[in-house]
């Protein structure tokens, strides 16, 4: 009994050492949140002679200069909702693959917590946001504390803690800097944009503070009840899972000759550059009295005839299935699955590619070829750039081929034909509502195929995203469950 006593002893004496200090900070910062909260509610004047004061000389400084103000704005969105639950969605379905169930809920509690606590307490202060001499953004909402603030510090942090084991010790401390820049920074943006106070910002650091300590907290007390050591901070919330948060922790090297790789892809990009403009030119300017002029012709024409509010309001949908929007979105979550289901980098950095490539040529080819929109009303009014080729159905092409290409010889399941007829529905549909909607030429849709299928063939050879299913002679996914198979069979034949 007296040993059982030592055992449960000894990483009980581990755990108040190493807890003790951070369990103190916890609750001052929890006290420090309380008592900033109080002086914003009594409207403390030294308070309130610092926080607008603040205000109006970040404002002078900001706001006359346009490209600091891009700046701003560009950083700031990293603590936006919209970004703090997509690094916090696919971090959970990536830990829920790799069954890490206790990390997962970890993430999930801690950003729900983050979620509920700002609009709560935002409520119960009721704080009107700065009146700044020049507006540089309008803002809906109560001020007190910042919610970009809470959540980058709550969302960042509780990542961090996540995936710090996957990092390589001498890496752990850079890591831990670079994400409190990054908290640091968007704090620093509200402000400097005048949509919240300094004491906005501090209360939202204090409250976030003390919400993750909770949580990663409840944790270690959850290893403990496990019997499990108790990391120190810089080891992670969870030591033993290094290898299994790491995003491709099966995978020696992404390409073996980057420098070759390198080159190919610049002059094969020139190369389609070269194909692009070719056709571009003559289908643009030089193909009069021929087949492509007629296509060209009378294809926007009757389109142009049949639109009513019903089809015309299928192709807007339909289009924005071809945006930037949509087609980044579509790579944001499938990238991270990738590197969840199969471990490897590679297919990630073909879906890079064939993305960075297809906008960058599709830029260079549009301005070079100068190609005007067919001679019809369009229904999405003036466009920057010129009509060929289609960047919308070029993107769609682009995206869903490469994710097809990626699937198809993974698996052997019958929903891997969903990712070929997706490959083929997605840009026909958004190529007809854009023909539809008088945007573009049918030779404009033959120049986004050009450039897809040049330039995905070319990373293909290049790439070789799948390489690590051919060498091992039978899709990863599969072998994964086989061998898992293999193993319940072995115990099934074990003698009882």
């Amino acid at each position: 009994m007296s040993a059982v006593i030592d055992v449960l002893r000894r990483p009980l004496g581990h755990f108040t050492e190493r807890t003790l200090a951070g369990l103190a900070l916890v609750l001052g910062t929890g006290v420090g949140f309380g008592l900033l909260l109080v002086l914003v509610r009594v409207h403390w004047t030294p308070l309130y002679d610092v926080d607008h004061g603040v205000a109006a000389w970040l404002n002078d400084l900001v706001a006359p200069h346009g490209p600091l103000v891009t700046v701003l704005n560009a950083l700031t969105d990293l603590g936006g909702r919209a970004v703090i639950i997509w690094l916090v969605s696919v971090a959970v379905i990536g830990l829920l693959i790799r069954r890490q169930g206790r990390l997962a809920v970890f993430l999930i509690v801690t950003g729900l917590g983050a979620l509920i606590l700002d609009p709560a307490l935002k409520t119960l202060v009721d704080r009107l946001r700065p009146e700044v001499e020049v507006p540089i953004g309008t803002y809906a909402g109560d001020s007190f504390p910042s919610g970009h603030a809470l959540g980058s510090f709550v969302a960042y942090g509780a990542l961090l803690l996540v995936f710090l084991p996957a990092l390589s010790p001498r890496w752990r401390k850079p890591a831990i800097a670079l994400v409190a820049l990054i908290v640091f920074l968007i704090g620093l943006t509200r402000i400097a944009l005048g949509v919240h106070f300094v004491s906005d910002v501090l209360g939202a650091w204090l409250l976030g503070a003390a919400w993750l300590g909770i949580t990663a907290y409840a944790f270690r007390l959850w290893r403990l009840e496990r019997g499990r050591r108790v990391p120190t901070l810089t080891e992670g919330l969870e030591p033993e899972a290094a290898h299994e948060v790491a995003p491709a922790p099966d995978e020696a090297h992404v390409l073996p000759h980057p420098r070759a790789a390198v080159f190919e892809l610049l002059v094969g990009w020139v190369l389609v550059l070269g194909a692009l403009y070719g056709f571009g030119m003559f289908v643009s300017y030089h193909a009069g009295g021929t087949f492509f002029a007629t296509l060209d012709t009378e294809v926007p024409r009757w389109f142009a005839e049949h639109h009513t509010p019903g089809r015309d309001d299928v192709s807007y949908w339909w289009s924005k299935a071809g945006d930037t929007h949509a087609i980044l979105l579509i790579s944001l979550v499938f990238c991270p699955l990738v590197l969840a289901v199969w471990r490897r980098w590679r297919p990630v950095l073909f879906v890079a590619l064939t993305m960075f490539g297809e906008l960058s040529l599709f830029l260079a080819s549009a301005v070079a070829v100068g190609r005007p929109r067919p001679p019809v009303g369009n229904l999405d009014g003036p466009m920057p750039t010129s009509s060929f080729p289609s960047g919308h159905i070029a993107a769609t092409i682009c995206v869903w081929v490469a994710i097809m290409l990626i699937v198809l010889p993974r698996t052997d399941r019958w929903w891997r034909w969903l990712f070929v007829a997706l490959a083929v529905i997605m840009p026909v549909g958004v190529a007809v509502s854009r023909m539809y909607r008088g945007m573009h030429h049918p030779t404009d849709f033959m120049g986004a195929i050009l450039l897809s299928a040049l330039w995905i063939g070319l990373l293909y050879w290049v790439v070789r995203p799948n390489a690590d299913v051919y060498e091992g002679n039978r899709p990863a996914i599969e072998s994964e469950q086989v061998g898992e198979l293999d193993d319940e069979l072995a115990k099934a034949a074990r003698p009882q």
